[in-house]
This record gives C-alpha cells, structure tokens and sequence, in this order.
C-alpha cells in the first residue's frame, strides 16, 4: 500500500514538472516587431492594369505562350509568316511557294537562293530570304512609300508596313500599278487573297529596320 502511494505521488509530481516547465517556455511574442507597416516594399512583378481576359485564359491553357510582339519588326515577319503557313519553314503549297514565308522559286533566285532544297531545311537562311526580299522591295517601292503613305486609298490608310507586305504578295510592280491608279489596277493570288487585304492587315507596323537595298542578296555570291 505504501508503495502504490508513493508510486502515486512521483507519478503526479513528475506530470506537474513537466507542465510548469512546458507553461514557463511559451513565452508571450511580440508580434509588432514582425510588422510590415510604414516600410517601403518593393516588388519584382507589377501588376498590369491592362491584362485582358483572354491572355488570362492564354496562361491558364495547356498552349505555349509567346510574348505579345505587337507591332515591332519581329511582329511584322512572324504575323505575316502565320498568314502564308503559319510559320512553317517546311511548308510547300499546291502552287509550290516555300517555306516559312511562302517564296517563289524565281524571287528566290533574284536574292541569291537557287538550291530549293537547302532552303527548305534551313531555316536562317529563310531568315535571310525575307530581310534581303524585304530590303530589295523597299529599294524599287521608295519614291512610292514617299507619296502614298499616310493617304487613303479605297479606305485602307496606307502604311510602309502594309506596301512591304503587299510587295511580299504579288511582287512591287503589282503595288506600284495599285498605288499610281489609286486603287483601280488589284491584285489578288491564285487563292483570292488580294493586295488590299495585305495593305490593311499588316498595316502599321514598325519597318523601319529594313533598308532599301538594290541588291540585297540572302547569300553572298
């Protein structure tokens, strides 16, 4: 019996240590030493006010994003090379145009390319193609670019960008006959697609990183 009692009281003398120990351990934290109040934040992401709806539902897709280019150069070549094969540099149509950007095997010749099949597999080089056919349009369309931009003809403001594109179409001499009768002479490609749908689709963007050059060349002879 007298075992149990003692058995008892260090049983119930050793609990009541442990939660006076346990009590005297939590100590009472000062929780406006942690505040953030009054100090000067600065964030690495900023908030857009302007982010729309539908590139919230782009990031919330199983898409993969791409920078909104707007209208610079690069968003000048890439939305007119998703319009000719949706930037495919593989791409040949029913017609034979190539690649990326849809060139014809005589264009590609007066800028230098004469093996189709190199074009096809390399994509720099398609690069290339475009800037020196690009630069060689604005060479023979230069006084035209001068007089008719900032004019409407047919209701389409014509733009550098927009000639540039419609140039890449149907060739400068089509633009040159659509721009001197003011609208009379279109130009539309075996799929109904017409220069004044180029002049107002790629209009406004900003070409100026072409220079006119006679003899641009993809490739240096």
């Amino acid at each position: 019996m007298k075992k149990s009692i003692a058995s008892y009281l260090t049983v119930s003398l050793t609990i009541s240590v442990l939660l006076y120990v346990s009590l005297s351990s939590n100590k009472v934290i000062d929780s406006s030493k942690y505040s953030t109040a009054g100090l000067v934040l600065n964030y690495t992401v900023s908030h857009d006010a302007e982010t729309k709806a539908g590139d919230l539902a782009l990031f919330n897709s199983n898409k993969t994003f791409s920078p909104y280019l707007g209208k610079s150069f690069v968003g000048f070549k890439e939305a007119l090379a998703f319009k000719e094969s949706r930037g495919d540099y593989s791409s040949v149509n029913t017609l034979g145009y190539l690649g990326k950007y849809q060139f014809g095997k005589e264009t590609l010749k007066l800028i230098g390319i004469y093996d189709v099949e190199e074009f096809l597999n390399n994509p720099e080089l398609q690069e290339r193609a475009f800037i020196a056919n690009a630069e060689r349009n604005k060479w023979i369309l230069r006084r035209d670019i001068k007089r008719f931009v900032g004019k409407k003809i047919n209701g389409i403001l014509i733009t550098e960008s927009g000639i540039l594109a419609a140039a890449h179409l149907a060739g400068p001499g089509s633009v040159k006959n659509y721009l001197r009768s003011y609208g009379l002479e279109n130009f539309s490609d075996a799929y109904g697609t017409s220069m004044e749908y180029y002049l107002k689709k790629f209009s406004g963007y900003d070409t100026s990183f072409v220079k006119p050059n006679k003899n641009a060349k993809a490739v240096n002879s």
